[in-house]
């Protein structure tokens, strides 16, 4: 392929054959699952997580009926609640939060809010204090999960089909969160949409980082769109939107590099990036095992993409993946952290390494992990 884009001459845009075979297999054998496996973005609960709503459990009703039988000739006053009736039980539920990697700052704004929420309202007789707490906090870290823009990628990929150009995304985030693998996990469940996929490598930074795609868009068979290192990403970008708008791509990934959240000179690389590029999307690449350096990792790269932006209205981060879920047992707070400091909604969890192990968050099923 013959062309120039912005003084840059011979793309590389290929199905890549530079790929030692055996490494090849090796990554099919990890990534692929096994059989033409259709991903399903739907969350499965495991089955600690489905026994108990499941199990029938009738001994608890019964001591349920036999306590309330008690208490029935007793007469109960309602209680209009004080700051100081709720305090007790809410620090114990921000040492609760906090154990389960809630950022401490995060922690306490969330019981502030509930106590604010609280505070004057009237505690029926028969009700427990500490069950309208607890309901309280489930319904404020509901609140926060749940998205308040929808950000819905195959209707933005129809979208830019009627504009006759390719729907983007660009990957961004710190070192080693496992932003390639997730972006080739997005690409796989992209295909199985019936779509047409390019990737477009422009962390020109790190050593190996094009090779890793050169493998995943083997294993998933999808153009690559690449030029070696030490390149200047953003023009990349550019010229690997251009190509993909010229091949008839329906959407074009872009990976980047990873950097720490107080590196300039990257940070620069990527604003420019995504100011001459305009992506449609801006996913922001977190661990779920990070916890609290979540919130200083994501607040800082939405503060120096504002900083260094050059628009009238700068372009943040729209929404985040989050990796590695399914290392951390009911230590799930970093998905309440990032989604506080940010307001930004967790569009994707990753939850393994095939291509199939990517889904949505189930909000119910993180609270419950925070709360038991």
């Amino acid at each position: 392929i013959n062309a120039e884009y912005m003084g840059i001459n011979e793309p590389k845009v290929s199905i890549s054959s530079e790929v030692n075979e055996n490494e090849l297999d090796r990554a099919k054998e990890i990534y692929l699952p096994e059989g033409e496996i259709e991903p399903t973005l739907e969350w499965v609960p495991s089955e600690s997580e489905s026994s108990e709503e499941d199990t029938p459990n009738p001994t608890k009703h019964k001591k349920s009926n036999g306590f309330f039988k008690l208490f029935e000739k007793i007469p109960f006053k309602s209680k209009v609640l004080q700051p100081d009736d709720i305090e007790p039980l809410l620090i114990q539920m921000r040492e609760r939060l906090v154990t389960k990697n809630v950022a401490p700052e995060v922690a306490d704004k969330i019981c502030e809010s509930v106590k604010s929420n609280l505070v004057g309202t009237t505690l029926g007789g028969l009700n427990k204090l500490s069950t309208k707490v607890r309901e309280a906090m489930e319904q404020a870290l509901v609140r926060i999960l749940t998205p308040k823009v929808d950000i819905n990628i195959l209707r933005g990929v129809d979208k830019a089909r009627r504009e006759r150009r390719p729907y983007t995304i660009v990957f961004c985030g710190v070192n080693g969160v496992g932003k390639s693998t997730n972006l080739a996990k997005i690409c796989y469940w992209l295909k199985h949409n019936n779509l047409k996929v390019m990737i477009t490598a422009c962390d020109t930074f790190r050593s190996g980082a094009v090779e890793q795609l050169r493998v995943h868009s083997r294993c998933l068979d999808v153009p690559l769109f690449e030029r070696g290192y030490n390149k200047d990403a953003a023009n990349i970008a550019a010229e690997g939107i251009a190509q993909g708008k010229k091949e008839g791509m329906d959407v074009v990934l872009i990976d980047t590099a990873g950097r720490m959240q107080d590196n300039e000179p990257l940070m620069r690389s990527l604003s420019k990036l995504i100011n001459i590029n305009d992506p449609d999307l801006i996913l922001f690449v977190g661990e779920a095992l990070v916890g609290n350096d979540a919130v200083d990792q994501i607040v800082k790269f939405n503060g120096c993409l504002r900083d260094l932006s050059d628009k009238p209205v700068p372009r943040l981060i729209d929404g985040i993946v989050l990796t590695k879920f399914d290392t951390i047992d009911d230590k799930v707070g970093a998905a309440i952290s990032m989604v506080y400091s940010t307001g930004q909604p967790i569009v994707f969890v990753g939850v393994g390494q095939t291509y199939t192990d990517l889904k949505k968050l189930n909000a119910a099923v993180v609270v419950d992990h925070l709360l038991c």
